[in-house]
């Protein structure tokens, strides 16, 4: 399992906010598992909202009232008999912080209290919730997690996602049914983390590189590709006429085994293989280097990847991160990654 300070140090590079001012302090903290992690970031995350003000939404009531208000529900009105109480039935919008996104927020933080934190957090997270008393729980198993965000809202952008790294990353059903919180994030949330952070971590240190995750054409001859699958590359490092395609891979087993012999994901290797020859069909006859890298986070099996493999003029790598080393030696790493492909590029610490 990854150290816990270590999962703070990768969403460190998810969320640019936790490198600020208000978070700071989080790096010289421990804490006795993600969970409690967790709650640690939603609390310093929600004082500072609190302080900005809860979001406010319009949001549809429907009830009997003594006077007038929006729209007269004629049939209603008729069928609950208010009339003899000189009641009406009416539907107006109240401006409310009874959000959907508050409401994530608040259920969230009570599932946080039935975890595993010490009693210092929870007492935490009860003054926090004192503020959210007029807003309702949701299903955490209903919600849709595709928000618009916008400069009224940004400001929840890390909130919800740290929500939903709990509900979905750590939110686990136990053989009675019953929900619990688990102590480590599970593999495919930890996946989306483990792109996420390396992702971001060459934006910041390697801004001559250009860095994305952007999607790679194919080489088709006629232009029709109907039915195609998109090429959503994880990470692609470039400079000039020289690629370097990331696939970022956190699984459980590094490789697979057949008939007692061990290999690389085939899957995984005929992927990085189509992406590295489709973008290199995007220079031409331009000489041009592309190459291809499956980076997977290292796991305690004895047999570990580190492959480099020359396919019709590419080079593709297979390599391992070791995510449980010092966060000093994992920078070391992928700065190593850096060095082996592009010359004359410096890492930069500039905040």
């Amino acid at each position: 399992m990854i150290p816990i300070k270590n999962v703070y140090y990768m969403l460190t590079y998810a969320f640019s906010i936790l490198r600020g001012q208000g978070y700071k302090k989080l790096s010289t903290e421990e804490f006795q598992n993600t969970a409690d992690l967790m709650s640690t970031i939603l609390v310093k995350a929600i004082v500072i909202q609190l302080k900005r003000g809860l979001e406010k939404k319009y949001i549809s009531e429907t009830e009997e009232i003594s006077t007038l208000r929006g729209k007269v529900e004629i049939g209603e009105s008729l069928k609950s008999q208010s009339s003899f109480r000189k009641r009406v039935v009416c539907t107006y919008e109240e401006f409310s912080v009874d959000s959907t996104m508050n409401r994530i927020i608040k259920s969230t933080l009570h599932l946080l209290l039935k975890s595993d934190i010490p009693k210092k957090r929870k007492k935490e997270l009860r003054k926090i919730l004192v503020f959210f008393n007029e807003i309702d729980i949701i299903d955490l198993n209903k919600i849709n997690w595709n928000f618009q965000y916008n400069k009224n809202n940004q400001s929840y952008r890390m909130i919800i996602s740290i929500c939903y790294l709990v509900v979905k990353g750590l939110l686990q059903t136990t053989s009675d049914g019953q929900m619990k919180l688990m102590d480590f994030i599970n593999e495919q949330e930890m996946n989306r983390l483990y792109e996420k952070f390396i992702l971001e971590y060459y934006k910041k240190h390697y801004p001559k590189l250009k860095v994305n995750a952007s999607q790679i054409p194919w080489a088709l001859d006629d232009g029709i590709g109907d039915m195609l699958p998109i090429m959503q590359s994880d990470i692609q490092l470039q400079k000039e006429n020289n690629v370097l395609i990331i696939d970022a891979k956190y699984y459980s087993s590094t490789t697979q085994v057949r008939f007692d012999k061990y290999t690389i994901h085939s899957n995984n290797l005929y992927q990085i293989f189509t992406y590295v020859k489709n973008r290199q069909y995007q220079f031409g006859d331009n000489k041009c280097i592309v190459s291809g890298m499956l980076l997977y986070a290292k796991t305690n099996e004895q047999i570990q990847p580190d492959n480099l493999y020359q396919f019709h003029g590419n080079q593709i790598s297979v390599r391992t991160l070791d995510l449980n080393l010092p966060f000093k030696e994992i920078e070391e790493q992928l700065d190593a990654i850096i060095s082996s492909h592009f010359e004359d590029i410096q890492r930069n610490d500039a905040e």
